[in-house]
């Protein structure tokens, strides 16, 4: 339903909100994410120039969220990257259905509205894990942050009981 480069964009804008305003460079972001690095680097300068994110070159640069995590939703994201389309009439041009839809393509209209309503409701900061439970774009029993003074990414493990 989504492509691929929305799922690349959701996970860059998860990692950034993860980083609680930590400038995070495009090859960090691209390792945690398991995005290619260049593909990774044009995405996120498409998403600079939306202004979902903040780009800073120099030493301590990187990227930084521009929106509340709980203010943007994945409907904001989807829109800038890749915006979903409605059927709002016959996609085989059948000029006697015009603007009403047969029963399947409604059907798969509904669908997409159903979609659209979800990622309409989601913000980023639901996308986070709640204490006690899986970080997304994580190793189960790791979580990755910056380092500050180098800004490479450090693992630490996490305590799990069985």
């Amino acid at each position: 339903m989504i492509s691929q480069s929305v799922e690349y964009a959701l996970r860059a804008i998860v990692t950034l909100a993860q980083q609680e305003g930590e400038p995070c460079t495009a090859k960090v972001i691209a390792q945690i994410t398991r995005v290619p690095e260049a593909y990774l680097a044009k995405l996120m300068q498409g998403l600079a120039r939306a202004g979902l994110v903040n780009s800073q070159r120099g030493l301590h640069g990187g990227f930084t969220l521009n929106r509340d995590p709980h203010d943007l939703t994945i409907w904001n994201i989807v829109e800038i990257v890749d915006p979903i389309r409605r059927i709002h009439e016959c996609p085989l041009g059948i000029e006697s259905h015009g603007t009403t839809l047969c029963p399947l393509h409604r059907r798969l209209d509904e669908a997409i509205q159903g979609v659209e309503t979800t990622f309409r409701e989601t913000t980023v900061s639901e996308l986070l894990a709640p204490a006690g439970s899986v970080a997304p774009l994580c190793e189960e029993t790791k979580v990755f942050s910056l380092d500050g003074r180098t800004g490479r990414v450090r693992s630490r493990k996490r305590s799990t009981s069985k």
